[in-house]
């Protein structure tokens, strides 16, 4: 592969190879692991550093890489917002518990303040020297207590935004930090291997204990302020008693850098997440591993759970938010779901069912309320680049690498009819308005329409000089437009088959066309990294919108 996108430099063939494989030699590799008992998956867009639970269970709140702030529904999983004002990655969130405000530290240094209900920046806190590693709330929401790269923790005026106390004693980089519920005490861990308890009224440090090999990167009390848990670099958490100091137990199993740890709000369990990918729940009481959750594709950074206990979510480097029941044993992932990734999906027109195509052979049609997967269609012998619902929803349409197009009924997932005659792999597939006809498009470099009851093949249309990435027909089912790794558009009569226009502009593979609802335009992405709209009737490029950065 790498040959093909290196040599021949004057040749079609490695500027399309590149559009596949544009950062060679590296090969980056996108996508998710199956969910194997994760309630829910949210893609976030950049890597995940923190998650928090509103206290109602309502809400999640993430710190990513990106330098937002994101606050996710968290039973739709669905963005609210998006709070932006850090100018360097957010390594920490937290929300006060009455849910009116969140707390976020960056690496730039600061501390924001955000209102929930405004999703507006209410103050922003000031005096570390090094990147803010780790915030909290207290219980009642009138401090804030902070942990920096700088080695020192500070505690703010929540409503006034003062530094109270500036705390010192770690002799590395603090990575975490937590108030007792009661907020009488701060607990502190650092990459000097301790884990320090401090008087959150004096700012004393009351006991520093020790016994971890690496760095600690998470601590956290438990509900009744009797216990405190703690993670390290070396895999192992440790169960210490807050008053006397004493290390109670240490669990293993982790088989990389313990990254987050909590206690559930009765006390008798623990999460933590890790390096390893996975997010495990230990006894509190006997150190027992009760369940280990994978789904994570990559180092698993933060962990909570809700109020009541019931579920557990954990961010992710793999971009990802992930919900899970915290009952050891209940999988609330019943489906198995697609085992590779997903090349397309589309919704049906009530807007009730998903249906998704993916590199595993199979199609699937999913609950668009609960997630569930209701049904895998099985019978394509290769990946299915491309799906789409009828406008009725009764049927559904598929194209394959196996070089057919496939029809099932939405309902029983029968295959209705097997459309051969594509002499290579169908990119993309699309039902006229009224589902009397489909169309699809190959890497053959040709275009096919389809009697969607029959399943006979009525024309062929041929022009392209490259492969064929996507198709679709006007609302009024009179038209059809294409776009190809050749550079161009077409637009196509669907009844006779004529060629009306090709439209040129695009520098690179075109790979993905549609029509305005009315017919009046054409807008087409490509890997020039640019949007183009176009007169529908003249062929004339209305616009031509720039702003990405990648294809």
């Amino acid at each position: 592969m790498s040959s093909l996108a290196t040599e021949l430099a004057t040749s079609k063939v490695p500027n399309t190879w590149r559009d596949y494989f544009p950062h060679l030699p590296q090969v980056v590799c996108e996508g998710v692991s199956n969910q194997s008992g994760a309630k829910m998956r949210i893609n976030t867009g950049s890597v995940v550093n923190s998650v928090a639970f509103s206290n109602d269970g309502l809400s999640i709140v993430s710190g990513l890489d990106d330098n937002t702030v994101c606050i996710w529904d968290a039973d739709t999983g669905v963005k609210a917002q998006a709070l932006e004002g850090h100018s360097g990655s957010v390594q920490s969130v937290a929300l006060s518990y009455d849910g009116s405000r969140i707390v976020s530290g960056s690496h730039d240094r600061s501390i924001r303040i955000w209102d929930v209900n405004t999703r507006t920046n209410l103050q922003t806190l000031e005096g570390h020297m090094g990147a803010v590693m780790s915030v909290a709330f207290s219980s009642d929401g009138s401090r804030i207590v902070s942990g920096s790269e700088d080695r020192a923790i500070r505690i703010w005026d929540a409503n006034s935004g003062r530094n109270l106390h500036t705390l010192k004693g770690h002799t590395r980089e603090v990575q975490s930090v937590a108030f007792s519920n009661d907020g009488l005490y701060i607990a502190s861990g650092s990459s000097d291997r301790t884990v320090r308890i401090w008087d959150a009224g004096t700012g004393v440090n009351l006991q520093t204990l020790k016994g971890h090999e690496d760095w600690i990167r998470s601590v956290a009390f438990s509900y009744d302020g009797s216990h405190l848990v703690s993670g390290s670099d070396h895999g192992h958490i440790c169960i210490w008693d807050a008053k006397t100091g004493e290390n109670l137990l240490t669990l293993e199993g982790h088989i990389g850098w313990v990254m987050s740890v909590a206690f559930s709000n009765d006390g008798s369990r623990i999460i933590s997440s890790s390096y390893d990918r996975t997010v495990c729940i230990w006894d509190a009481r006997s150190g027992e591993r009760l369940q280990t959750l994978d789904g994570h594709s990559g180092f698993v950074y933060s962990v909570a759970f809700s109020s009541d206990s019931s579920h557990i979510v954990s961010g992710s480097e793999d971009q990802t938010i992930c919900i899970w029941d915290a009952n050891p044993g209940v999988n609330l992932h019943t489906s198995p779901g697609h085992k590779d990734s997903v090349n397309s999906v589309a919704y049906s027109n009530d807007g009730l069912y998903i249906v998704s195509g993916s590199d595993d052979h199979t199609v699937c049609i999913w609950d668009a309320n609960t997630g569930a997967c209701l049904q895998t269609l099985e019978g394509h012998t290769d990946w299915v680049r491309s799906v789409a619902f009828s406008i009725d929803g009764s049927c559904i349409v598929s194209g394959s690498g196996d070089k057919t197009v496939r029809i099932w009924d939405a309902k029983t997932g029968v295959t209705l009819h097997i459309l051969e005659g594509h002499r290579d792999g169908v990119n993309s597939v699309a039902f006229s308005k009224d589902g009397s006809h489909i169309v699809s498009g190959s890497y053959d470099r040709t275009i096919c329409i389809w009697n969607a009851n029959t399943g006979v093949k009525l024309r062929a249309l041929e022009g392209h000089t490259y492969w064929v990435w996507s198709v679709a027909f006007s609302n009024d089912s009179s038209r059809i437009v294409s776009g190809s790794g050749d550079e161009t558009v077409r637009i196509w009569d669907a009844i006779t088959g004529v060629n009306l226009h090709t439209l040129k502009g695009h520098t690179r593979t075109v790979r993905s066309v549609a029509f305005s609802n009315d017919g009046s335009c054409i807008v087409s992405g490509s890997y020039d990294s640019t949007v183009c709209i176009w007169d529908a009737k003249t062929g004339v490029n209305l616009q031509t919108l720039t702003g990405h950065k990648d294809h």
